[in-house]
């Protein structure tokens, strides 16, 4: 209700609408429902779906479909589950900046996006190397690099020289590195990190989430 002046009094009855105690994206929870959905069944496929896997030698080969199909793997259990905690905990901020016309299809193309130029970064980085590549890890840093530019700005796109999204992503870029180096990370299983695939996505969202939310972000401010 507001009065003659147009100024909002508050609710009817004096109280704050609640919040949703879980209001997280459809587009983001269905991404992250599939990531052990789709784990499950690649345990039934007699190669544990290797098949589909990614490896640096299938770009001299001109085989590119593992790009978008390793994306579908995992390592492991508990591979796929951290994956699917990170993608509703990073995703969903950034699926709210879409908003719901467009929104739920261009985050789609995001996160697909961020995952195929991760996989194809660690490619070239090793380029000739046969062995295997899964997960969607580098989807997920791509959802990790565009919400480090959210985090914070009170529905602003922070510019990419804030002093918070640089500390955050030399945090980000460090630890990464030191797991990458050490060769440990819960769910690894025993697997070398692509490291250099999670780098890649973090740089992927970190740039694209600007122009993107120039396009789609509806009144969305973008610093810089």
């Amino acid at each position: 209700m507001s009065d003659a002046h147009g100024r909002f009094d508050g609710p009817p009855n004096g109280k704050p609408p609640r919040e949703k105690a879980f209001n997280v994206p459809l587009v983001v929870l269905l991404i992250a429902v599939s990531m052990p959905v789709l784990f499950y069944f690649q345990r039934q496929l007699p190669d544990m779906g290797m098949s589909m896997a990614f490896a640096p030698a299938d770009l001299e080969q001109g085989r590119w479909g593992g790009l978008l199909t390793a994306m579908l793997l995992h390592g492991g259990w508990t591979h796929a589950i951290m994956n699917a905690v990170a993608a509703v905990a990073f995703g969903s901020p950034v699926a709210r900046l879409f908003g719901v016309k467009m929104g739920p299809t261009v985050f789609l193309l995001f996160y697909v996006a961020c995952g195929v130029l991760a996989a194809l970064g660690y490619g070239l980085i090793h380029w000739g190397s046969t062995e295997p590549m899964v997960g969607a890890s580098g989807a997920v840093f791509g959802l990790i690099g565009a919400a480090t530019r959210l985090m914070g700005g009170q529905g602003r796109v922070l510019a990419l020289t804030d002093r918070h999204v640089i500390g955050a992503a030399i945090a980000w870029m460090a630890v990464n590195a030191v797991t990458g180096l050490i060769g440990y990370a819960p769910g690894a299983e025993g697997a070398r990190i692509a490291w250099e695939a999670h780098a890649v996505g973090f740089v992927v969202g970190l740039l694209a989430i600007g122009p993107l939310a120039r396009l789609f972000g509806k009144g969305v401010v973008v610093d810089g």
